[in-house]
C-alpha cells in the first residue's frame, strides 16, 4: 500500500500536553511551601522535646527532699512544696488536666524560664514551664513527686503546640 504519509503531532495535541504538564507542575509547586512549613514545625517540636527531656532528666536526678536546684543552664528550679501535698504548685495547669497553661505571658518564678538555642542562627526562644505535685508519707517527708513539664517555641507569627512530659518519681 502506497499512500499514507506519517504526520507529526497536531497543534491541538501539543497544547493539550502543555496544559496537562503545567497543571501537574503547579500542583507539585504548591507542595513545596507546605513541606517547608512542616519541616520547620517538626524542627521546633524536636528541639522543644530535647530541651524538655534534658530538663526533666535533671529534675528527676534530684533527691525527693530537695526543694530545688540550679540546672546545667544556670536556672534556679523549684521542685515542689511538701507543705502542700497532693496539690500542683508552680506553673498553672489547664482545667485540672496534666497540661501546662502557656496562656499567661510569663511563667511562675522558679517554675519557668526562657531558653534561647545558641546553635540556632535565627535565635529561637523556648518557654519552659513545670508544675510539681508532691506526695508525703506519714512522717511528712516527700515520698514521690509528679513533675509535669512543658516547652514551646515563643515568637514568630505562628501558633506552636507545646510539648508536654509527665512523670512520677519515687525513691
Amino acid at each position: 500500500m502506497v499512500g499514507k504519509r506519517q504526520r507529526g503531532f497536531t497543534l491541538t495535541e501539543v497544547l493539550v500536553a502543555i496544559v496537562v504538564l503545567v497543571v501537574c507542575l503547579v500542583a507539585i509547586a504548591q507542595l513545596v511551601p507546605a513541606s517547608i512549613l512542616s519541616n520547620a514545625s517538626n524542627r521546633n517540636d524536636s528541639s522543644a522535646m530535647v530541651l524538655a527531656q534534658s530538663e526533666l532528666n535533671q529534675m528527676i536526678a534530684q533527691p525527693l527532699s530537695s526543694p530545688g536546684f540550679t540546672d546545667a543552664l544556670g536556672n534556679a528550679c523549684v521542685l515542689g512544696d511538701p507543705a502542700q501535698p497532693g496539690h500542683a504548685v508552680g506553673s498553672p495547669l489547664e482545667a485540672g488536666q496534666a497540661i501546662i497553661d502557656f496562656a499567661p505571658a510569663t511563667g511562675e518564678p522558679g517554675y519557668s524560664f526562657n531558653y534561647q538555642d545558641p546553635n540556632d542562627p535565627t535565635g529561637t526562644t523556648y518557654d519552659v514551664r513545670w508544675a510539681v505535685i508532691t506526695n508525703v508519707n506519714a512522717s511528712g517527708l516527700p515520698s514521690s513527686k509528679r513533675i509535669i513539664l512543658g516547652a514551646t517555641k515563643r515568637g514568630g507569627n505562628g501558633f506552636y503546640v507545646p510539648v508536654m512530659l509527665d512523670t512520677l518519681v519515687e525513691k
